[in-house]
């Protein structure tokens, strides 16, 4: 296994919306028998508020100050040793700060998923605010794929298997 997950074993999973980090970083953290967070579960459960709620009552600013904090608390933890799993939010990874401490802390997961499976996907479901801005949402897509880009690993979602991917993941040359 990498040295760097060795000294502080954190798999850190990043996409855009509806890419499938929940599925897949749960899946994942299962083969690995090691704990799954979701960051925006846990902010929802931390403020008892949907992530969509806390964007319209408390604004981006303020969500993105709770996330960041969120995200130092499990790293916390898994500089402590206790490995995990952590799948991000759309835009966690796009902050410096985020990317900073994630990338210094484990290793970063891109799931490159195409804009039509995304596309579908957000049809099936309402409960995410980025889809809310129907007209923007292509645009959005595009900046997330720069500073997803700089995640450690790449992995292109060409399927609805989660399978394919973590298998893929569990094949890539920085995690054997």
């Amino acid at each position: 296994m990498n040295l760097r997950l060795k000294k502080t074993p954190g798999i850190y999973v990043t996409g855009f919306t509806a890419s499938g980090k929940t599925t897949i970083g749960r899946l994942l953290a299962h083969r690995l028998g090691w704990s799954f967070f979701d960051l925006d579960d846990e902010i929802e459960a931390a403020e008892k508020a949907s992530v969509a709620e806390l964007f319209d009552t408390r604004g981006e600013a303020e969500f993105r100050r709770i996330e960041a904090q969120i995200l130092r608390q499990h790293v916390s933890g898994i500089e402590r040793g206790r490995p995990a799993v952590l799948a991000l939010g759309a835009e966690t990874f796009a902050g410096q700060g985020n990317r900073d401490l994630v990338l210094g802390n484990g290793i970063a997961i891109w799931l490159d998923c195409p804009l039509e499976i995304i596309e579908r996907r957000v049809k099936l479901a309402s409960h995410w605010a980025a889809a809310r801005a129907a007209e923007k949402f292509t645009a959005l897509h595009q900046a997330s794929r720069e500073d997803n880009a700089k995640a450690d690993i790449h992995i292109a979602i060409e399927s609805d298997d989660p399978a394919a991917a973590v298998d893929a993941i569990q094949n890539h040359a920085l995690l054997r």
